[in-house]
């Protein structure tokens, strides 16, 4: 048998909420991280095109940040 049939339910319906709350704390700290580095990481400006010239197939920027 193994190790949680044996295990009374009471034990059995801890543990699974110890399981969720551990799953939904993981995710929840890796949203944060995702959060933290979108805010906290600022590219540096890019040199690109700054007028649509046809003279080349380069993209250039929408609207310059700099």
């Amino acid at each position: 048998m193994t190790a949680l049939g044996s295990a009374s339910p009471k034990r059995r319906s801890a543990l699974a909420w110890l399981v969720g709350v551990g799953i939904i704390a993981v995710l929840l700290a890796a949203n944060a991280h995702l959060i933290y580095v979108a805010f906290a990481s600022q590219p540096d400006c890019v040199s690109h095109l700054k007028v649509p010239d046809g003279s080349t197939d380069h993209f250039r920027a929408a609207k310059s940040g700099c």
